[in-house]
């Protein structure tokens, strides 16, 4: 029997029957797909430039590259930067460079576009310049950090966005058109199941074929959802975009005192699998940064809460990690350290080697005491007020106020004691 007999007869996945066959069938990407969208105008207009697809997984970017080509009769090739090297695509620019020449254009969509390394990436170069192939590249990761300059230089990058709840309800109610029948789902499993997909239009379609084959019954609820699927473990790359944008919005969360939000961003990562000492080391850098001295006890709860963990393990340690986060989101927060610090840096790199005042240097040889070293010091403890209110500049540097304290927590209590000392010092210089 022909081989092509037992193709026509093998079962196909529902995600790949549900796949759309026009732009208008795709869910979840209007802003780019719509005719008065950017992509949508190309489309119309039959002229398709190069472009990347950044998105999470699912969410259509391999499903609208070979729609784009059936839309503007391009031929479409397509290879994975998975398993595609040099030689596969310098068969395929030829082969390309041939059609060109007979009247068609071809579309050559590369996915995972990220791992071609930069090198093999500029040999795509003189063929986007010519016009050989119009790339349509996938990519899950930031094209910023992943694809070299002049590659970024000849595409646009499109944001395909995570399908939200509204275009994955869509998804089963095409899939249980599909099917001729409802799916056995009670309204609280129907939206555990959306949460459950995470964004993924293939996982969510996948997930619906494993409920289809179930035998016939009662009607699943949330818990019994749980039981019989596997919940999609969140996209999450530790070394990658996904880790940065994550630990971005826990930091932006405690700068910005909102303990709900950090506290939410902290269980995100951990759930992903973050390491938690990332997270500590981060709530050490939020007490140095961008608590300071409006609270100094803040340092000390973000160290005690690592140091905690490192004793405890998970189960107990991350209540310490949850304690440091509330703690410090909502402490009064001060820059003026780290303000201070940077404008002391650029004084002190101006200035160079200037010599400090004589009464700001020790004079332990008779040589240096006639030279005038230690002239002029008063020992601070002799005075009524513990203060002798000498300047420390070096001659011929003003003076500058590095810090400033702001009026929030324990900096208002440092203000008025340097406004007090800075009055002293006016009135004894």
């Amino acid at each position: 029997m022909p081989s092509s007999l037992f193709a026509n007869q093998a079962p196909r996945p529902l995600a790949d029957r549900l796949r759309p066959t026009c732009l208008a069938d795709v869910v979840g990407q209007d802003h780019l797909l719509k005719p008065d969208a950017p992509i949508g105008r190309m489309v119309a207009a039959r002229n398709l430039s190069s472009m990347v697809l950044w998105g999470t997984p699912g969410c259509g970017k391999t499903t609208i590259a070979r729609l784009l080509a059936e839309a503007t009769d391009l031929h479409f090739e397509a290879i994975s930067a998975l398993q595609s090297g040099v030689a596969d695509l310098r068969k395929m620019f030829e082969a390309a460079r041939g059609r060109r020449a007979g009247g068609q254009g071809t579309l050559l969509f590369c996915d995972e576009v990220h791992h071609f390394n930069k090198s093999v990436q500029d040999i795509f170069l003189p063929y986007l310049e010519d016009g050989t192939i119009t790339l349509v590249g996938a990519t899950t990761e930031n094209p910023s950090f992943e694809l070299n300059a002049a590659i970024l230089s000849r595409v646009q990058v499109f944001v395909l966005r995570r399908l939200d709840e509204g275009a994955l309800a869509a998804l089963v109610e095409r899939a249980e058109s599909h099917l001729g029948h409802p799916l056995p789902l009670t309204p609280d499993a129907r939206a555990a199941l959306l949460a459950m997909a995470d964004g993924d239009g293939r996982f969510l379609l996948n997930m619906l074929e494993q409920i289809n084959a179930l035998a016939a019954g009662e009607p699943l609820d949330a818990a019994g959802l749980g039981r019989v699927l596997q919940r999609r473990m969140p996209s999450y790359d530790k070394a990658g975009d996904g880790h940065y944008n994550l630990l971005s919005a826990f930091h932006k969360s405690l700068r910005g005192s909102d303990a709900d939000a950090a506290l939410y961003w902290m269980c995100r990562m951990l759930a992903a699998g973050e390491d938690p000492r990332v997270i500590a080391r981060r709530m050490l850098c939020v007490a140095n940064e961008d608590v300071g001295l409006a609270d100094p006890n803040a340092i000390v709860q973000a160290l005690t809460a690592w140091e905690t963990y490192e004793r405890l393990g998970p189960a107990e340690g991350e209540r310490a990690l949850a304690q440091a986060c509330l703690y410090l989101a909502t402490a009064p927060k001060s820059n003026a350290v780290e303000v201070a610090l940077g404008e002391a840096r650029a004084l002190a790199r101006k200035t160079g080697s200037v010599m400090p005042p004589m009464h700001a240097v020790n004079a332990p040889t008779r040589v240096m005491k006639d030279l005038g070293y230690k002239q002029g010091y008063i020992y601070d403890h002799d005075t009524p007020e513990g203060f002798s209110g000498l300047n420390y500049f070096p001659p011929g540097v003003e003076r500058h106020s590095f810090y400033r304290p702001v009026e929030r927590g324990f900096e208002r209590e440092i203000k008025k004691r340097l406004t007090y000392w800075g009055n002293l010092r006016g009135r004894r210089s």
